[in-house]
């Protein structure tokens, strides 16, 4: 997992290139950024509620 920081100055340097123009760059960096850090796995676990029995 990144860091703040680094998460942070990937996404300074997409904007500094879609500032220049270079807007198309600027995507590349952002889509490398969203494919890092996608959950492996989207099934969440599960989690069932129960109910403590009076006396415990």
């Amino acid at each position: 997992m990144k860091t703040l920081w680094q998460r942070i100055e990937k996404l300074m340097m997409a904007v500094t290139f879609a500032e220049a123009g270079e807007h198309e760059t600027a995507r590349e960096i952002m889509r490398e950024e969203e494919s890092t850090d996608r959950p492996r796995s989207t099934k969440r676990p599960d989690r069932t509620l129960r109910a403590s029995s009076p006396g415990q």
